[in-house]
């Protein structure tokens, strides 16, 4: 008779206990559970045949859906597979995971005899895991013709989309720059026309909007009244009369209540007042934003009582605080008035890419022109008005720019914010430092940004084109640049790089040099200290505050910020672009006295807020700009809309920038005012 071991249950627990934390305990269970799989894993095959001699089940799967069918498809091991099927493995197991079946596997792996195996053997062409591909697609992104001819001679569509971007198995094929299953997929009728799918995302951002509104009504309505009066306070006078709300009597008995003449009790806020509550934030901004505050949810911050606004029933989201979220929103009407765009409009819509944009904005040359000599659209535009040549120059890739010029690109087509490739090409080789990576191939490239430029040019490109709204990818800093974009010209551009020879050779072909960027309206005049500066009324105590610029108002669609703001320094001193800013070395001087010598531009221009050049240059103590500005008959007494003299930007007009005590001894002796507001100090 065979021994027993008798366990009492706590002895039994502990020993359940330790294996459940022991590694090697699991994986003795794992082998016991499937064996045929963890043979065929290790493309063991003489353990395969025995383990099936003496029953084991083909069909079991490790822990994460494996079988032994999935190892011999992903090993390409087609004799194991032979056995397996022999032994009847069901051809289309899914993994756990992704929902992946031995087909998708093999596909994956770019092994051809095992592809032709699992398709003889009845699985099915066409099936899409989880995540959204076919096995075309997994076969495309491999490369290897041999899968991708077999999934083709068994009747699988070539121009299979996935359920993730609607994308072909040729952008797939491209992505990865695989030549020969692109010149494979060509052969066997893939249209290279493909669009990927668009999206909306605005309209998308509005209906997330109101789907959040809606869970947020019903959860609110599961709980009693008590739990959800501090929130119907915040929507006072929003509630519809004869709604389920205003007939609540609870609610109706709190507001009687406070309409007593009774005053809060010291140290007590109103019950009416909830001003302290931060907006709702359900949804984090976009990277592409352009300023420091989050978008609220809704178009009105938590506490406010302003009704919906009617020219906007959707309630497209908004910035609140300070900045250019408080700007008026442009006439509609005036053509040169830009578009101020914030959260999700100013992403817009996105898509309708070909193939031919994923081998661009990769630098894939050689896919790119396989494409082109396969008919594809050279011209054709993205969701966005992206051309091919556009994203190749915003990518940095000027090479490949170049020779997309040369077969008949047209120079001209703009994206919807008003880019080019010209201003694109200045705007790439300057781009700002930010929080999120951005292109470096053109430190690679055999043509510079200048001759691409030239080439441009000499093609026809718009010398004086202006962009329609800030551009997204500028905005990577979190808004830090302090200056905006909208109606910037390529040489507005070059200037704010302190680029002269950019200047010259768009001077050369015609460039203005007096186009401004354009004004969304006068902006909020808020103090930058905590008292008001001499002549300017106290926000506090009332709406209308007095402009002590001596400026008529700016309208939208008026001139901004000037090209020779943008050399001295527009933003250091009204926010942080000084920790962003790329430009060419030591080039201030270089770049205002080339705008002012030269060009002829006026040193006393202003701009839309009130600055002049010199108190963009004060705001970075550069005396020897300020020098020369003034030798040129600059005043250096002009004072912003704000209330800030020059002597105010440089004397610490914001944190972590430092007063320049020289300037402001330099700025006294020509007049200027030391109201001695410093914010660092």
């Amino acid at each position: 008779m065979r021994n027993r071991l008798h366990l009492n249950a706590p002895t039994v627990v502990a020993i359940l206990m330790l294996m459940a934390l022991s590694v090697p305990a699991i994986l003795v269970a794992s082998a016991a559970e499937s064996p045929v799989a963890d043979a065929a894993m290790r493309e063991d095959i003489n353990t395969v045949r025995a383990l099936l001699r003496e029953g084991a089940d083909v069909n079991a799967s490790q822990g994460d859906g494996m079988t032994a069918l999935h190892w011999s498809a992903l090993t390409d091991d087609v004799t194991t597979m032979e056995v397996l099927l022999y032994a009847g493995a069901v051809v289309e197991p899914m993994t756990r995971l992704g929902g992946y079946t031995p087909l998708h596997l093999a596909a994956m792996q770019g092994n051809g005899d095992a592809v032709a195996r699992l398709l003889e053997a009845g699985s099915d062409g066409e099936r899409i895991t989880d995540t959204g591909v076919s096995p075309l697609h997994l076969a495309a992104q491999a490369g290897q013709l041999a899968p991708i001819s077999a999934l083709i001679s068994a009747g699988v569509h070539v121009d299979a989309r996935d359920q993730y971007l609607e994308r072909t198995p040729l952008h797939f094929a491209t992505a990865h720059n695989r030549l020969e299953a692109i010149a494979t997929l060509v052969a066997a009728g893939a249209d290279v026309g493909a669009v990927t799918k668009v999206t909306d995302y605005p309209a998308k951002s509005r209906a997330d909007s109101a789907a959040r509104s809606t869970r947020n009504r019903i959860k609110d309505a599961a709980k009693s009244p008590e739990e959800r009066t501090d929130f119907r306070e915040r929507f006072d006078g929003f509630i519809p009369a004869g709604s389920q709300a205003s007939a609540d009597p609870t609610l109706d008995s709190k507001k009687a209540a406070e309409k007593t003449d009774d005053p809060p009790a010291d140290g007590q806020k109103s019950a009416e007042k909830h001003t302290d509550d931060p907006p709702a934030d359900d949804k984090k901004s976009s990277e592409k934003t352009k300023t420091d505050d989050p978008p609220t949810s809704g178009g009105t911050a938590a506490g406010a009582t302003t009704p919906p606004d009617p020219d906007d029933p959707a309630g497209t989201p908004r910035r609140g605080g300070a900045g250019r979220g408080n700007r008026p929103r442009p006439t509609r009407s005036d053509p040169n008035a830009p578009r101020a765009l914030s959260g999700t409009d100013q992403i817009g819509t996105q898509g309708a890419f070909t193939a031919l944009h994923y081998a661009v904005r990769d630098g894939r040359s050689e896919a790119a022109l396989m494409l082109l000599e396969a008919g594809a659209d050279i011209n054709h535009r993205t969701a966005d008005e992206s051309s091919p040549l556009l994203l190749a120059t915003i990518n940095g890739n000027y090479d490949l720019a170049k020779e997309l010029l040369a077969r008949g690109a047209d120079p001209n087509y703009v994206s919807d914010d008003g880019v080019g490739p010209l201003f694109a090409a200045i705007n790439q080789e300057w781009h700002l430092r930010t929080w999120y990576p951005q292109p470096t191939a053109n430190e690679q490239q055999e043509i510079s940004y200048l001759d691409l430029m030239r080439l441009l040019l000499e093609a026809g490109a718009d010398i004086n084109a202006r962009t329609t709204t800030h551009v997204w990818y500028a905005a990577y800093n979190a808004g830090r640049m302090g200056v905006d974009f909208s109606g910037a010209t390529t040489f507005w551009r070059a200037a704010y790089s302190l680029d002269v020879d950019a200047m010259k050779l768009l001077v050369e072909f015609g460039a203005d040099p007096n186009i401004s960027t354009l004004s969304y309206g006068n902006r909020t005049r808020r103090n930058f200290g905590s008292q008001p500066f001499p002549g300017q009324q106290d926000p506090e105590d009332t709406e209308e505050e007095t402009d002590p610029s001596g400026l008529p108002p700016s309208k939208a669609g008026d001139p901004a910020v000037h090209p020779l703001h943008a050399a001295a320094g527009v933003g250091f001193g009204t926010s942080r672009v000084g920790q962003q800013h790329r430009h060419v070395p030591d080039g201030w001087f270089n770049a205002v006295e080339y705008l002012v010598d030269e060009l002829g531009v006026d040193v006393n221009v202003r701009a839309h807020d009130g600055f002049s050049a010199m108190h963009n240059a004060a705001s970075r103590g550069d005396n020897e700009v300020i020098m020369f500005l003034l030798e040129r008959g600059a005043d250096a007494t002009f004072v912003s809309r704000r209330g800030q003299t020059t002597i105010d930007m440089a004397n610490g007009p914001q944190q972590r920038v430092q007063p320049f005590f020289e300037t402001i001894a330099l700025l006294e002796r020509f007049g200027a005012i030391n109201n001695n507001n410093c914010i660092s100090c």
